[in-house]
């Protein structure tokens, strides 16, 4: 995983509505934003399951950044 794909990742996350994040369960998050990043790019098979690793052992802090928004933003 390349430090640019993370940072497109983490992009995306940050310009993601907090809404989207905090409502979809942590399958259908994981398969959201894999299927935001494949329209950014290209992802082939090995990419793919490495993004859904990495995004599902980061689940816990997406969700903390999302909230940290709505807080900011009431």
């Amino acid at each position: 995983m390349s430090p640019l794909m993370l940072r497109q990742l983490w992009s995306l996350v940050e310009t993601t509505q907090s809404n989207i994040l905090l409502n979809l369960d942590d399958p259908s998050l994981v398969q959201w934003l894999l299927g935001q990043l494949k329209n950014q790019r290209s992802l082939d098979h090995e990419e793919t399951a490495i993004f859904g690793t990495y995004i599902r052992s980061r689940l816990p802090l997406i969700r903390d950044l999302a909230r940290s928004r709505l807080v900011v933003h009431s």
